[in-house]
């Protein structure tokens, strides 16, 4: 099956940021991401080089911010309760360059730490990758048609995917 709308695709991916190396979010083996192809659960660029792919196909791709995570916007700290952070326990320490994630409007979301209280954190709302250009190696590793549920929820559920 080629990847189309309605499409749940799982893939293996690493990332780099061209002359830096290889960055954190990387995925090149175990469980592969999933997502539900043309519902916008995918970075734009992404969703656009994966189109027309099939099981087995690797490709390389380079984004720029406006495909990938976008622009870094000015002023986009905030500050939040060390008890809204995600996975937080007790003795957590955080330092500032730390990726930690909290909830948003949008869901969890990555964010990096500015300064470090025992109470508060400032972190940095803007994607830890933000503003900058990436490059992904993928292997498609599956493509299967969605089910309804699927569709209706507008992700893919089950391994990579969303549990509920």
């Amino acid at each position: 099956m080629l990847i189309e709308k309605d499409a749940v695709v799982r893939f293996h991916y690493r990332v780099s940021e061209p002359g830096q190396g290889t960055l954190e979010d990387t995925r090149s083996s175990g469980v592969p991401l999933a997502y539900l192809h043309g519902h916008g659960g995918m970075l734009p660029g992404l969703e656009a080089a994966l189109e027309g792919k099939q099981p087995g196909d690797t490709l390389t791709t380079t984004l720029t911010p406006d495909q990938g995570y976008g622009e870094r916007r000015e002023g986009a700290i905030t500050r939040v309760p060390v008890s809204h952070v995600l996975g937080h326990g007790k003795k957590s320490r955080y330092r500032p360059g730390m990726i930690v994630h909290v909830n948003s409007r949008h869901g969890s979301q990555p964010v990096r730490v500015v300064k470090a209280g025992l109470k508060n954190i400032d972190v940095d709302m803007n994607h830890p990758y933000a503003g900058k250009t990436l490059s992904f190696d993928i292997e498609v590793v599956s493509v299967r048609q969605a089910r309804p549920e699927e569709i209706e929820h507008g992700h893919a559920h089950g391994e990579g995917g969303v549990h509920h």
